[in-house]
């Protein structure tokens, strides 16, 4: 299934309305979607390289927006809507593992961040359906969302516009790995301080 939703995402590339599709993938998978936009803004940036600008300002705009919905199933529908969709995706394990050991706002803000919003780790829409369970302020969400995915898809443009093409490889390969390992560190350093704070 993951395989025909990447294919598919793929393929919206090529339309007309690429843009708006862009809107829209970036929108669901803050809340409720598994393809990172990713998949749909390379193609695009790499076909038109002078929109690369625009196009991530499209995608931060309605990941913002995804992430707020996301919140909102979180904070008012978890068991009825949030749940399930975590569920069907087979992200509830990974869920209530970070709800045992998230329970404040600053270690929210570590995740949107560093984790999910340079590395998807974990899945995006996992962190804004637990700021909502956890009652994240919305204001102090919002900013730190901004933030993360702001930096995720301008630093992109900046790299198809800086090195085009022969950057595409590195992007779908290795960026994952480099932001995962600044991740780790980055939770690790967190765990520390949380360890030797108590």
């Amino acid at each position: 299934m993951l395989r025909r939703l990447y294919d598919w995402t793929m393929s919206l590339a090529g339309r007309k309305s690429a843009e708006v599709w862009l809107a829209v993938i970036a929108f669901v998978e803050s809340s409720v979607f598994l393809v990172p936009a990713d998949v749909l803004y390379l193609p695009m940036g790499l076909a038109k390289p002078e929109r690369a600008y625009r196009y991530a300002l499209v995608a931060t705009v309605a990941s913002v927006l995804g992430g707020i919905a996301g919140w909102a199933l979180g904070y008012y529908a978890y068991d009825a809507i949030a749940r399930p969709v975590l569920e069907f995706y087979g992200k509830l394990g990974a869920f209530e593992q970070l709800r045992l050991y998230i329970h404040d706002e600053w270690e929210i803000l570590l995740l949107l961040l560093v984790t999910s919003g340079l590395a998807h780790l974990p899945p995006i829409k996992v962190v804004t359906i637990l700021a909502g369970v956890i009652h994240m302020n919305l204001g102090f969400f919002v900013i730190s969302a901004i933030i993360a995915r702001g930096a995720r898809f301008f630093f992109l443009a900046w790299l198809l516009r800086r090195y085009g093409e022969p950057i595409r490889h590195f992007i779908e390969k290795r960026l994952a790995q480099v932001t995962g390992i600044v991740a780790a560190v980055a939770i690790a350093l967190g765990i520390a301080y949380k360890l030797f704070a108590h």
